[in-house]
Parts: structure tokens; sequence; C-alpha cells
């Protein structure tokens, strides 16, 4: 189960942090992303770490936006700075949960709603 917080309403330029916590019986957590669905338009990846720390993202939010991850706390977190009105979105976290013995899950998070104002 994925637990995302940190929605809002916020100004242009303004920050905002989300964050997202994995509960359950896994082992540990491989990869972890962000996601985001403007309405109207398909949903996509804008930021990825992977188990190891690295990370990667969609070019519009690259400078802007950081990705980081708590392995202890089996929390992600997207850190939101200089946010533009187009960044306005519902915002959802993807983690790849490993179970051991192979088994893996990809859960996501409910969405948290990010609203720009200019």
């Amino acid at each position: 189960q994925l637990q995302a917080c940190g929605e809002g309403l916020v100004q242009a330029w303004e920050s905002l942090r989300l964050t997202c916590t994995a509960s359950g019986n896994f082992f540990s957590i491989n990869a972890m992303g962000w996601y985001r669905q403007a309405p109207g338009k398909e949903r996509d990846l804008i930021a990825h770490i992977s188990d190891g720390g690295d990370t990667d993202y969609l070019d519009s939010v690259k400078g802007r936006f950081t990705i980081s991850r708590d392995n202890a706390k089996n929390t992600v977190y997207l850190q939101m700075n200089s946010l533009k009105p187009e960044d306005t979105a519902f915002y959802y976290c993807n983690v790849d949960l490993d179970y051991g013995r192979g088994r893996r899950l990809i859960s996501w998070g409910q969405g948290t709603e990010v609203t720009v104002s200019s």
C-alpha cells in the first residue's frame, strides 16, 4: 500500500514537496518514481530513482524537481521548486516492491492534486 501526501494549491515560483510511503510485507523496494497527469492528457513519468540512487527526469522538470528516497522509511520524495502553472496535475507515486523469491509488484499511490496559480 502506498500513501502519498503533499497536495496543495501554490502560486507560481513557489515550492512544494510530495511524499509517498510504502507499507506492507515486502522485502525491499526497487525503483521508485513520480508520474503526473494533467486533465485531458496522458500520465507521464517525470522523475525516477533506482534502488542505487540514480535519478532521471523529464526535461521539463530538470533543474526544478528533485526526487530522493529514504530506504529506512520506505519513502520517496519529490521536491518541486519554481513551480509553473503548467505543472498543475495529479501526481502519482509508483514503486517496484520486491517480495523476494522473484515476486515483484508495481504499486501506485492514490494521486495527489497540485495546482499552481499564475
